[in-house]
């Protein structure tokens, strides 16, 4: 499926089967049309519109879909130019693996469970695995 498909399939609600590397493939795909902050708000907005339209309302997680979006422009940026997403995949395979996901490193299990990291942005608080001691550093 070509990246136009796909984003005109999410939009409209009819992809099928979503699964996580599909995530990190939507958040690539908005981050590589719009600016960041608008690709956060884009992609969040659209996310939580699927997952309602699935009728699957709770399942959206605020933490988790900024904090991937946040990796995945790091390592654009990163990068040294524009990449296909099938590239991009290919060089970034840590951030498709939902079980030992990336976040593991950043946030406590405990956080990341919370219905506050569910419904705002939270802070990491680990800093290379390690807890910093904070559990509630929101950006709102």
């Amino acid at each position: 499926m070509t990246d136009h498909e796909f984003i005109d399939r999410f939009e409209g609600c009819s992809l099928e089967p979503f699964c996580h590397s599909d995530h990190v493939r939507m958040a690539y795909l908005y981050l590589c049309r719009y600016p960041a902050l608008e690709a956060i708000q884009r992609f969040s907005s659209g996310l939580a519109r699927f997952a309602a339209a699935k009728g699957k309302p709770g399942l959206y997680h605020e933490t988790i879909t900024w904090a991937f979006l946040f990796l995945i422009r790091e390592r654009m940026a990163r990068s040294s130019d524009t990449q296909a997403w099938t590239d991009f995949a290919a060089s970034n395979p840590d951030l498709l693996n939902w079980k030992d996901n990336i976040l593991k490193k950043y946030y406590r299990e405990e956080t990341l469970a919370s219905d506050v990291a569910k419904g705002m942005f939270l802070l990491p608080d680990r800093i290379c695995g390690q807890a910093t001691g904070s559990t509630t550093t929101a950006v709102p």
